[in-house]
């Protein structure tokens, strides 16, 4: 019976001891993404357009 506890007891420890290795650890690089970014224009050109096209109708 001892010897089955000592079996056991080795065997335990034995298995924490073959846990990790000595190889680095991968790291992935972090997934940066990029926004599409508005002109800040955009919000005016449409309001000119029209405006332009008010104003060639008016002229006629």
């Amino acid at each position: 019976m001892k010897k089955f506890v000592l079996a056991a007891a080795l065997t335990a420890a034995a298995s924490t001891a073959f846990a990790g290795s000595m190889a680095e650890p991968v790291i992935e690089a972090p997934v940066i993404v990029e926004e599409a970014s508005s002109s800040s224009a955009g919000g005016v050109l449409v309001p000119l357009v029209l405006l332009a096209v008010v104003a060639a109708v008016a002229s006629n």
